[in-house]
């Protein structure tokens, strides 16, 4: 597997919410990332895709609901998201595609 595909694994899209786009105000930004990856890879996936400085990453874990399908309860999947804080001067514009 290349590097860049193993990266494209860690980050799964940018999320654009009301609370993200505050975010984005204080030089971060919102991305859905895989369940099992942690802030180091995280890091490593977002300093080489965009090519920015990564200052810091905190990350939150929502668990998924439980819902009703067709009458039958169903859980929803967990998504883990995580808040990257870019260094000064650095910004990613997650409106345009990679």
């Amino acid at each position: 597997m290349s590097a860049k595909a193993n990266h494209y694994d860690v980050i799964r899209k940018p999320v654009i919410t009301e609370k993200a786009t505050m975010a984005s105000e204080a030089n971060a930004v919102v991305f859905e990332v895989s369940i099992d990856a942690n802030k180091p890879m995280i890091k490593e996936a977002v300093e080489a895709l965009f090519n920015v400085k990564v200052k810091a990453v905190n990350t939150t874990v929502t668990k998924g609901k439980v819902k009703r399908f067709r009458g039958t309860l169903g859980k929803r999947k967990d998504v883990k998201k995580a808040y990257v804080t870019l260094e000064e001067g650095n910004t990613i514009d997650v409106t345009t595609g990679l």
